[in-house]
Formats: structure tokens, C-alpha cells, sequence
């Protein structure tokens, strides 16, 4: 497997936008062409090659040694092959994603897989804000894919997401799923205060809420198929990183009953 080695020269004095360095856009590319890529957003411009050291060859992987959180939009429309983040990423990582797999091996800005599709996220890290969640003049958040997160995340994660999965191992921030539409998000660490705000559709899944709001209603204990179905999804599609399944019986939250009310908090039974 051939791969690209970019290793950043010196601490970040700029923001940086990384949003055409991927495999597919720099495959067949000279060392001279890939560094002429400009990767500034203040009026002069920043060549990457002025910024990064450039080793390796184009091929299926890319590689970002001393990453820094002034570096946004990695993985951006990633499509194939594999992005390798050795450090923090700024914010919009892994957005409008298709596939391939975005390994981020430090924490991740906010925006993380807003208007994904389809693609692996796994931060190794924490996650900032909106993760999934809705970007200005998009019409719904993240809409397939799976992103793992191992720390916990920022407020209103998942907000108009629309399908896919999210799993952290952490906790989540305030109004997780506000405005969700569908999708699941499954943390394992707990789901934060007010969930759910104007929540029309989807699945919250943890051991436990802070707190909810008064249009959301307890349902009572269930055994619900669905919750195996999903758990037997994600032990498929990501083995070891699988969350650990939930009880046979659970007790269903559903709401937001400000709409039509058909999402849902999943915890264990008592």
C-alpha cells in the first residue's frame, strides 16, 4: 500500500483549510504539483509545500505527523482511502465524506462529519460542537457513515442529522439530537442534559440522562428487537469498537412531543 507523508514544519501561525488533500484528488500527482496546493485561507495564500514536508508517494493513504488544531476541513469529501492524523484537527473534519476512513489520533474541532454520507471517522480523542450536526446552508446534518469518538463531545451533537450512526465512549454535551431526524447516537458514557429538543425522529441510546425535557415521556420497559439489530450492526461493522450491548429490556423516553414525537431515548431498564 503506497502513501503520502505530509509532516507540518512548525507550529500553525494561520488557519489552514486541508479540504482538497485527499487520495483521490492527489493521486498521479509530482511532489512539485501536490506542493503547490494552496492550503491558506488569508489573502496571500499558503502553498503546502511551504507549510509541510512532503515524503512518500500518492497512493491509498495519507498521513498528517505534528497535526494542530488550526488545520480545518481534514478529510473533507474523503471518498477512498485512508487519512492517518498523527495530532488535533481543527473544525469540519470528515465533512461531506463518502468513504474511506478519517483516523484522527488527538481531539477534533466542531462540525465533525457534518453532511457525511457514508465513510469511518475514529477519533481518538474528544470531539468538539455540532458533531454530525447541521452546517450553514445545508439542509440536514450528517446523513450516513459511522464516526467513533473514544473521548466525549461538545453540545448539540447530531442536530438535523438525518441517518447514520455515532458512537462515544464518553459522554455528550447539551441538547444532544436536537432536531434529529434520524440516525442513532450511542454513548456509552452517559447522554448529556436536555436531549432531544424538537427531536422529530432517531434513536438515543446510553446508561444514563442528565436530565429531560418536559415533552419528552417515559414509555416503561421494552424489548425492543431494534436495539439487538443495531447491536448486531455495529459488531459487524466495527468489531472491537462496537459498543457493549445493551440489556434485553429497556426503558423508552419518547419525544420530542413539541412535534410529532417519534424519536427516542433508549437506557437500561431498571
Amino acid at each position: 500500500m503506497s502513501g503520502l507523508t505530509l509532516r507540518l514544519k512548525a507550529p500553525a501561525t494561520e488557519r489552514m483549510t486541508l479540504k482538497d488533500i485527499t487520495p483521490a484528488n492527489l493521486a498521479g500527482l509530482s511532489t512539485h504539483e501536490i506542493a503547490r496546493f494552496n492550503v491558506g485561507i488569508e489573502k496571500g495564500g499558503l502553498a503546502l509545500g511551504d507549510a509541510f514536508e512532503i515524503s512518500g508517494t500518492p497512493g491509498d493513504v495519507i498521513t498528517i505527523e505534528g497535526a494542530t488544531p488550526e488545520l480545518d476541513f481534514v478529510g473533507f469529501g474523503l471518498d477512498s482511502g485512508t487519512i492517518r492524523v498523527i495530532g488535533h484537527v481543527g473544525h469540519y473534519a470528515g465533512r461531506k465524506m463518502s468513504g474511506g476512513k478519517l483516523e484522527i489520533r488527538g481531539n477534533a474541532g466542531s462540525h465533525l462529519a457534518s453532511g457525511a454520507t457514508g465513510g469511518m471517522i475514529h477519533v481518538l480523542g474528544n470531539a468538539g460542537d455540532n458533531l454530525g450536526g447541521i452546517f450553514s446552508g445545508d439542509r440536514f446534518g450528517m446523513l450516513g457513515g459511522i464516526t467513533v469518538v473514544e473521548g466525549s463531545i461538545g453540545a448539540r451533537a447530531g442536530e438535523k442529522m438525518r441517518r447514520g450512526t455515532v458512537v462515544v465512549r464518553g459522554k455528550t454535551g447539551v441538547g444532544t439530537g436536537t432536531r434529529m431526524i434520524g440516525g442513532t447516537i450511542w454513548a456509552e458514557g452517559g447522554i448529556g442534559p436536555e436531549p432531544g429538543l424538537m427531536m422529530r425522529r432517531g434513536t438515543l441510546i446510553g446508561p444514563t440522562v442528565d436530565s429531560l425535557l418536559p415533552t419528552f415521556v417515559d414509555t416503561g420497559k421494552h424489548d425492543l428487537v431494534i436495539v439487538r439489530i443495531i447491536s448486531r450492526y455495529l459488531k459487524s461493522a466495527l468489531g472491537e469498537l462496537a459498543p457493549k450491548p445493551m440489556p434485553l429490556f429497556v426503558r423508552k423516553i419518547g419525544g420530542d412531543t413539541a412535534t410529532i414525537g417519534r424519536g427516542e431515548i433508549l437506557l437500561p431498564a431498571a
